[in-house]
């Protein structure tokens, strides 16, 4: 676990569920660290979205794994509407 508290996006703070699933997969969290604040920005306001539950749920590790695998930014998102 990082000693610092995780970075945010730019409008966007991070959400405790997306945090605590960022730091339980060290691949997903290594990229989160590298990747710039607005593209951090874009993966938490996708989440954020999510009308449901279960769908914020499935957002979260879908984009966990995303993260892992090294892509930087959400598939076909079109941008946070916020910044």
């Amino acid at each position: 676990m990082p000693d610092s508290p995780l970075p945010a996006g730019v409008v966007h703070d991070l959400p405790d569920d997306l945090k605590d699933a960022l730091l339980s997969r060290p691949g997903a969290l290594a990229t989160w660290m590298d990747i710039t604040p607005l593209a951090r920005n874009e993966w938490i306001c996708w989440v954020e979205d999510a009308k449901k539950p279960e769908t914020r749920l499935k957002r979260i590790n879908w984009g966990c794994e995303n993260l892992e695998e090294g892509k930087r930014r959400p598939c076909c998102w079109p941008g946070c509407k916020h910044r």
